[in-house]
């Protein structure tokens, strides 16, 4: 399916499900092939965003396993596909230990999900799905099970490394969260700090980045310079671009933009960051 190169990742959660159409049209308008839904969303919270727009692609990012049953999930998915052929990217993931008592054996885990998907009389087409992944094995099994990866807070060394491990002809589709702010570099900074202090708390997330050249003290307090100029860059337009781009020449092929620090629809950055990359 086409998600274009360059697309947004943001949940209702800024704007509220009510505005999901009117922040769909917006992103369409502007040129943008695919919006990343967050929030730990389930099927059928993307159809606000294909009922809205007549081309734009919208994807999972990602449908939690252990709050959705692959049954119900394949059931939804296939609903979704018959009404809106070749737009929707269902993107699973495992989440993190730190947010489900019940987290056990990932692998396996994720495994037996697919393996339930697979059983329903109508299964999600795998070259229309992906899986979060951030180490080897999850890679591998993206690789085995689905058309490729999605990569979430990674520097674009984790890129490099995925597409070496993926080879050619596998889906990479990495999210890049940003702040569009050239004027106020305290702010931006104080916003990226705020924003990273909940993913350097999940372990899955520290450990890949201490396979990427980061150390401990990178995480403390929010996160290093170093490691929020690297994970969530901030300033104009035009340098979150060069950041966008270095991760599509590293090997990804769609990166998801996901700008914070503004109140609502960030229409704002949405279109700035239009003009720099599309």
């Amino acid at each position: 399916m086409n998600i274009g190169r360059i697309g947004v990742w943001t949940s209702y959660r800024a704007f509220g499900a009510e505005r999901a159409g009117e922040a769909a049209r917006l992103v369409e308008e502007l040129g943008y092939g695919a919006w990343w839904l967050g929030g730990s969303p389930h099927v059928p919270d993307v159809r606000p965003i294909l009922e809205a727009t007549s081309a734009l692609a919208a994807a999972t990012g990602i449908l939690n396993v252990w709050i959705n049953d692959p049954a119900d999930t394949a059931a939804a998915d296939a609903a979704l596909r018959d009404e809106f052929p070749g737009r929707f990217m269902l993107g699973i993931g495992i989440g993190h230990p730190e947010a489900t008592s019940d987290y056990r054996r990932p692998l396996t885990t994720m495994r037996a999900f697919l393996d339930g998907i697979d059983a329903a009389p109508v299964p999600p087409p795998p070259g229309e799905r992906c899986l979060a992944a951030l180490g080897p094995k999850m890679l591998d099994l993206a690789a085995e099970r689905s058309a490729g990866a999605h990569t979430y807070f990674v520097p674009v060394e984790h890129t490099r490394s995925a597409r070496e491990r993926l080879g050619p002809g596998k889906l990479i589709a990495t999210e890049v969260a940003c702040v569009v702010e050239a004027d106020d570099a305290a702010r931006a900074k104080a916003v990226a700090r705020e924003y990273a202090t909940l993913y350097l708390g999940l372990r899955n997330y520290t450990r890949n980045l201490l396979d990427f050249g980061f150390a401990e003290d990178d995480f403390g307090d929010g996160g290093s310079d170093r490691l929020l100029d690297a994970l969530v860059p901030q300033g104009s337009a035009g340098h979150i671009a060069e950041v966008v781009r270095a991760h599509l020449d590293a090997g990804a092929d769609h990166v998801c933009v996901q700008p914070l620090g503004e109140d609502g629809i960030p229409r704002a950055s949405w279109t700035a960051l239009a003009r720099a990359l599309l």
